[in-house]
């Protein structure tokens, strides 16, 4: 039975650099997978870009109003042979698990709860895994909808670590503009120009000024 995985972990964790690896994976074996990632996610334009400095192009950019099923059908079935002799006579009746081995999302934070349930909605009913990457929590400690939704929903949930600079486990995303750390803003900042982030554990993420509270 197909699954809903979701894999977290703080910046720096190699989730990019997993999802491609899972990528290569299938496709070796010769099996059909989708990339997605959503528009917001500005860093590397339509390419998940791993830090390590690995990319590939995504098959699929969302906005915020997208349905993603709806969407994923109707690009796999594009990427199917049509053919009226011994092939897909009657596209819009084939079952997607017909066309497709794997759903992978880059950047998972960033879908909407409801896309996220349709996300599960490919795993209960078109019976296709899928694998979804992305943080838990903002540089205010503060859940992003689809990381909330991800994590009440998913079949499977994979914590992927990385360690703060000191020597701890990191668990959160400090935002810095410049040299300094910030809490206040906009959720969605792309790391780029000035804007940057940290990975930083509990106490790291104190000192620097956050907090860990809601107010």
């Amino acid at each position: 039975m197909a699954k809903l995985y979701f894999r977290y972990g703080a910046m720096n964790s190699g989730k990019s650099i997993g999802l491609l690896q899972t990528a290569y994976n299938y496709e070796e074996r010769g099996q059909r997978v989708l990339l997605i990632k959503a528009v917001v996610d500005t860093k590397g334009e339509d390419f998940v870009v791993s830090r390590l400095g690995v990319s590939r192009r995504v098959d699929l950019l969302v906005d915020a109003d997208d349905d993603l099923r709806a969407l994923v059908r109707r690009r796999a079935l594009a990427g199917a042979q049509a053919v009226s002799e011994g092939g897909w006579e009657q596209q819009e009746t084939v079952p997607l698990r017909e066309v497709l081995d794997c759903v992978l999302i880059d950047e998972a934070q960033f879908l909407t709860a409801l896309q996220v349930d349709q996300l599960m909605e490919i795993v209960l009913v078109d019976d296709v895994p899928v694998l979804a990457y992305g943080i838990r929590t903002d540089f205010r400690t503060v859940s992003f909808p689809g990381s909330r939704r991800l994590l009440e929903i998913a079949h499977s949930l994979e914590e992927l670590k990385t360690i703060c600079r000191c020597g701890r486990k990191a668990v959160f995303n400090a935002r810095k503009v410049g040299e300094s750390f910030v809490f206040d803003g906009d959720q969605v900042a792309i790391d780029s120009g000035d804007v940057t982030y940290e990975s930083l554990c509990g106490k790291c993420y104190l000192a620097a000024g956050g907090r860990l509270l809601c107010q």
